[in-house]
């Protein structure tokens, strides 16, 4: 494995104003949902050998742009927020050729952690125009619903069901480096 060397050695702490941590998931068979977290928080610890990622979600800050469906997948059928306030993943190994990565990790939802592997892409380091170093990464994977507990479902007419078990989520991810904390 290859950290990028422009990584300097310290905690990494997201900028969550320049990060987005969105999902999509098809529905009624025919189209696509999506939504987003707006609350989100991670830190990326970096060492000579390894990275280590701990981030955290609060489940409540889901928005998919429908206020009667983000009150649904916030109740009990699915992320039951008042129980489970938070999504949590914590990276437990990391290969890559100091572009392309495999994030290997435990993603928690609704109180059930499931291993995980993310494709990312290091976007690079710059200076910002206020002088702050960054990082940037890109991440997807899919996951089944169903690992994590999340069975809610309607029967469609015509066959199938309302919401598919695949879940796909894509990072878009920006951290300042340890001396801009």
């Amino acid at each position: 494995m290859s950290i990028p060397t422009n990584l300097t050695a310290g905690t990494w702490t997201l900028d969550p104003s320049h990060s987005e941590a969105a999902w999509t998931v098809r529905h009624a068979g025919i189209s696509k949902v999506r939504g987003t977290f707006g609350d989100l928080a991670a830190t990326v610890t970096v060492t000579d050998a390894d990275a280590v990622v701990d981030a955290t979600i609060q489940s409540a800050s889901i928005s998919t742009g429908d206020a009667n469906r983000d009150g649904h997948v916030k109740g009990e059928d699915f992320f039951d927020v008042e129980n489970h306030p938070t999504l949590t993943f914590k990276s437990t190994s990391l290969e890559g050729d100091g572009e392309d990565y495999k994030l290997n990790g435990e993603l928690t939802i609704k109180g059930v952690s499931v291993p995980v592997t993310f494709d990312a892409e290091f976007g690079g380091v710059a200076v910002d125009p206020f002088g702050n170093t960054r990082a940037g990464v890109s991440a997807e994977t899919t996951i089944s619903r169903k690992e994590f507990g999340l069975t809610w479902n309607a029967a469609l007419e015509a066959g199938g069901v309302l919401v598919s078990d695949k879940v796909k989520i894509n990072l878009e991810l920006s951290f300042l480096a340890p001396s801009a904390n």
